[in-house]
């Protein structure tokens, strides 16, 4: 899968954000009167709409949503966006494929401006040509809403020489809807039953296998 261009899901793919995210939506939660007691069982916030899922989860309504997404970047602006770590052989799988050539751009559901700052904090921001994600007014948050308008930002017609990398059904679902091929990888939150249903053309379960698959 020799593509030119390579859109890349931030959260699960290139940095393991647990902690940071799990952190912020018990924050939000609480101000509902919301208890965690277990973090872990947050982790399914890592990756869709922060909107649709407390929505999908803890049933609030679309007003009681937008104003706990808010509640949740209270924490997150100030903490929550630093407590993330890179994944080990990422920095290394970014710089050979820049040397070979290749046009990175990030796809992210996370706002444009967050992502820049963690790809900043952790020195990612040199290997990408270009990063994209939602508005915090709400604007762009689905994946295949980010993953066109990031297509568009980059003129990039020819969708055959174009692959996305996520970690999530909806990285591969939207990669779909615009007609790209995609990798699913396993060494962030989605499953691997998960990321074959719902359409994944190639599974990498280690960054090496990812980078032998975009290089092969």
């Amino acid at each position: 899968m020799n593509k030119n261009y390579m859109l890349f899901d931030l959260d699960g793919t290139l940095t393991d954000p647990q902690e940071g995210i799990t952190n912020s939506v018990a924050y939000a939660l609480e101000q509902y009167g919301i208890h965690i007691e277990e973090k872990a069982e947050l982790n399914k916030f890592i990756g869709p709409p922060l909107k649709d899922s407390f929505m999908e989860y803890y049933g609030f309504s679309d007003e009681q949503a937008e104003e706990a997404v808010w509640k949740y970047r209270e924490y997150f602006n100030e903490d929550g966006i630093f407590e993330n770590k890179v994944y080990p052989g990422i920095p290394e799988m970014l710089q050979h494929l820049k040397e070979q050539g290749k046009v990175l751009i990030v796809a992210t559901s996370k706002p444009t401006v967050y992502a820049k700052r963690i790809l900043e904090r952790f020195e990612l921001i040199k290997y990408f040509d270009d990063v994209q994600g939602s508005e915090l007014d709400g604007r762009r948050t689905k994946k295949d809403e980010v993953i066109s308008y990031a297509l568009d930002q980059n003129h990039i017609s020819d969708k055959n020489r174009v692959v996305m990398i996520g970690d999530r059904e909806h990285d591969m679902i939207g990669a779909k809807k615009c007609g790209l091929e995609s990798i699913g990888v396993l060494f962030g939150y989605g499953t691997r039953e998960e990321l074959e249903k719902s359409g994944a053309d190639k599974i990498a379960v280690s960054v090496q296998m990812l980078e032998k698959l975009l290089t092969e």
